[in-house]
């Protein structure tokens, strides 16, 4: 059976859709772009900052459900610009310095809400 997974402490979700979802011992996030949950705004004029706020989204959503960043095992990360590249490897470092989940990194043509960066993950319980 899905749960359905919410907390206070990452944006709620924008449209048709949960910030994260449960089955089987498995969280899905829903895509997190650097949305700051008490107010709503944007992290948007850097993309080292926008970078740890989305990451620290995906942190809350899987501490709420009882899970962390240590047991993440698959990681997507959108970039609206690949040259952000090496920028966000040093602040992602930072959140997975000795366990580091398997990962993909694309260049988009466009984020919601012209964002700079969109973060999803996938991890047990």
């Amino acid at each position: 059976m899905v749960q359905i997974l919410h907390t206070d402490k990452a944006p709620a979700a924008v449209g048709p859709y949960s910030q994260a979802t449960e089955v089987n011992g498995f969280i899905f996030t829903s895509g997190q772009i650097p949305l700051i949950p008490e107010t709503g705004e944007l992290v948007s004029e850097d993309i080292k900052k926008a970078t740890a706020r989305s990451l620290d989204n995906i942190k809350a959503i899987l501490e709420e459900a009882g899970s962390s960043l240590e047991k993440v095992l698959k990681v997507n990360i959108f970039l609206d610009d690949i040259n952000d590249f090496a920028a966000v490897n040093e602040v992602y470092a930072e959140y997975f310095n000795t366990h580091k989940p398997a990962r993909s990194c694309v260049e988009v043509a466009n984020l919601p809400k012209k964002a700079l960066i969109e973060i999803e993950a996938i991890a047990v319980k």
